[in-house]
């Protein structure tokens, strides 16, 4: 393994070393404008995040619920480009020093050019991507790409993935899997629920991969029990709500940085 890629995996595994899990944000770029975004990104890294994941606005979130759509929309309406993206990615990156991702549906890239995205994201010094709706079987040409620049890439596996279905989606995977908590949208819930230990269990069967669980977590109780079974606590809708109900972005940027503090120490086990 080489390239940014690396950087991913070292975090993960020093994580592990201390005994926790890693806490992964999630925030889209562009939101409430570039420049707020890239704030928030460094925001959340401040607050004790060791990973941040970048979204890339799409109009069609299939898998986002409504308050990460809320937010992709107000991006989209201020013109948020792919390259504006990759911006939020260079200068969270090199503020902090720490992995960030994109996560992006795959029509953009196609769009875009998959050499070119490639090749940009690693000059940025993005570790990798989630691609949520690339199936494995159709991302050959992704990950030649990818790989050739040092990115991960990661893919996202559901409760109802079989077990045949999981290795082979384990296997083309790089830097961590994806386990969505439960079937459905993101968004903060009330509980996250046995089907996400239960699908971490099977998937690590497959994989020495980190597995990092999302779709739900929203508070450090919920952290804490997610933390207890996965390698890493994925939250998104928790701290973009946090951005949308704040009166002004100084407070914004007050309020995602304390929900990380909060996070940060749900991650850490009880030994």
């Amino acid at each position: 393994m080489s390239g940014n890629v690396q950087l991913l995996s070292d975090t993960l595994a020093k994580a592990k070393a201390e005994n926790r899990a890693a806490l992964v944000a999630y925030l889209p770029a562009g939101f409430p404008t570039v420049d707020g975004g890239i704030e928030a990104a460094k925001a959340v890294f401040d607050g004790g995040a060791d990973i941040v994941e970048v979204g890339l606005p799409h109009s069609d979130p299939v898998l986002d619920g409504p308050v990460i759509q809320t937010a992709d929309d107000i991006a989209l309406k201020g013109g948020v480009k792919i390259a504006d993206v990759l911006r939020t990615v260079r200068e969270a990156h090199a503020a902090s020093g720490k992995p960030v991702l994109v996560m992006t549906y795959w029509n953009p890239i196609d769009r875009y050019g998959v050499e070119r995205f490639t090749a940009e994201l690693a000059e940025a010094g993005g570790a990798g991507c989630i691609l949520p709706d690339l199936p494995v079987q159709e991302s050959a040409l992704w990950r030649e790409h990818a790989d050739k620049h040092g990115l991960g890439t990661v893919f996202v596996v559901a409760p109802s993935s079989r077990d045949e279905r999981l290795a082979e989606i384990t296997a083309a995977g790089s830097g961590f899997v994806y386990a969505a908590s439960l079937m459905g949208v993101t968004g903060t819930r009330e509980s996250v629920g046995a089907s996400a230990e239960d699908l971490v269990a099977r998937t690590r069967a497959t994989t020495e991969l980190p597995v990092c669980v999302g779709l739900g977590v929203s508070n450090a109780v919920q952290a804490k029990e997610v933390a207890a079974f996965a390698d890493g606590v994925i939250v998104g809708s928790a701290f973009v709500k946090r951005m949308l109900d704040a009166p002004d972005h100084a407070a914004g940027l007050t309020a995602v940085r304390e929900l990380a503090a909060e996070l940060a120490e749900g991650v850490r086990r009880a030994s």
